[in-house]
């Protein structure tokens, strides 16, 4: 009864509306108080939000975040899609293709999801249409290519998982790696499937010349850098992820000032976005560690490897529930809000479980990655879609045909845990 009514509590207070961080508050405070008692849970509450926001960790969220946001208000972006444009915009569908391509490019500059698709939609859906690009198609390719942030490194779903669970961020982050590429191959595949069967959708651009290929690929060299300067110091161990965000922050400063055309009024949207976006990822983590300090009062999670050890169910089959649930919650919720609230309850079963925390990062991480363009919710289908200034319904339809890559990349990542593992067996954090 102590963590019935409050779980029930926590889904009435989110379905009728109330911001995930305040019904984890609220509930994880009750909950707590029907456990312990009122003057301890007062204590939790009083020391709780500075000490969750005090965590060094943590600084690395805004600093990503603001990284995300200057690159994606100057002309970087434009730039990186400009080229992948020239090279490839010629083959039929090419430049949806361009859009994955510098999507990609963009993930490993950036951790934010939505600042990806909102940039790319911007950028490319025009272009796309300017060719007779189908909207589907177009809005479809923006919204699911931006996902690739979410696992790519740097990523705010790996941070948020790592400093959860205690787990190497350096780690997550080269496991990250090619989990993100098998994805943006699977959109490009779904992409050459779909413009084959259904030609008219993509018609072919012009060829563009060697030198104007070539010319292209100059204005991109400081993101470049940028990128080195970031991941490779992660990789080789010189700099923490920490460090890492805040070189990757004054990194795409300098690089928005001297060559991407970051003016005054674009550097006062990028921090506006980044404190919009750091206070609410900060209030969810706060509502989070109240409401966990209400489930270990209870043993919660305990109790609940316990009663799965009593299940006549496999170590697999176990896990199938969860990333089954996983990608349930990403219907309704907000994924860094179901990695946040779900995390202090799974992690220790599937732990207890024998599999690798790594390796259960990826997962989880990925099914945020599909749970970003999935209705109702999927955040980068709306961002697209306003960006592009077509209907949400559009967006959606456009999404479809790349959740059946999804899925495929999903079950790969399941049946040959190597695909994660393998770059961070090479390097010892």
């Amino acid at each position: 009864m102590e963590v019935a009514l409050p779980m029930m509590a926590l889904v009435v207070l989110i379905c009728i509306g109330m911001p995930i961080a305040y019904a984890l508050g609220v509930t994880g405070a009750v909950g707590a108080a029907m456990a312990i008692g009122w003057i301890p849970t007062l204590g939790v509450l009083q020391t709780t939000p500075y000490r969750t926001a005090a965590n060094f960790l943590l600084s690395t969220i805004p600093l990503f975040i603001l990284m995300a946001e200057l690159l994606a208000r100057s002309s970087i972006v434009a730039n990186l899609y400009r080229m992948c444009f020239l090279w490839i915009g010629h083959v039929r569908g090419g430049l949806a293709l361009a859009a994955v391509v510098a999507s990609t490019g963009f993930a490993a500059l950036a951790g934010s999801s939505t600042a990806a698709a909102a940039a790319m939609a911007r950028i490319s859906v025009p272009e796309m249409r300017k060719y007779g690009y189908d909207d589907r198609l177009a809005v479809g390719t923006v919204a699911v290519a931006g996902t690739l942030s979410i696992m790519i490194p740097p990523s705010m779903g790996l941070i948020m998982y790592g400093v959860l669970t205690e787990t190497s961020i350096g780690s997550l982050f080269m496991a990250g790696v090619i989990p993100g590429v098998l994805t943006a191959i699977a959109y490009a595949t779904v992409i050459l499937v779909w413009v084959k069967r259904r030609p008219e959708i993509a018609p072919a651009a012009p060829k563009a010349s060697r030198q104007e290929r070539m010319a292209s690929i100059l204005p991109v060299w400081p993101a470049a850098i940028l990128v080195c300067l970031v991941l490779g110091g992660i990789y080789s161990g010189a700099i923490t992820a920490t460090e890492a965000a805040a070189v990757g922050a004054a990194g795409a400063l300098v690089i928005g000032l001297g060559w991407g055309g970051l003016g005054r009024k674009e550097f006062g949207v990028a921090l506006r976005h980044t404190l919009r976006s750091t206070a609410m990822i900060f209030a969810i983590i706060i509502g989070a560690m109240i409401f966990g300090y209400f489930l270990a009062a209870t043993r919660a999670p305990q109790n609940l490897i316990d009663w799965v050890g009593t299940l006549p169910l496999p170590p697999w089959g176990i896990l199938l529930v969860i990333i089954g649930i996983y990608l349930l919650l990403g219907f309704f919720i907000d994924q860094l809000a179901i990695i946040i609230l779900t995390l202090p309850l799974t992690f220790p079963l599937v732990m207890s479980l024998g599999y690798d925390p790594i390796w259960f990062g990826i997962i989880v991480t990925k099914t945020a990655e599909i749970g970003l363009v999935t209705p109702p919710l999927g955040m980068n289908v709306f961002v697209a879609s306003g960006a592009a200034n077509t209907k949400v319904e559009v967006g959606f339809k456009g999404v479809m045909p790349f959740l059946v890559g999804e899925v495929i990349v999903l079950a790969l990542l399941i049946a040959l845990p190597e695909l994660s593992l393998y770059l961070p067996g090479l390097v010892a954090y």
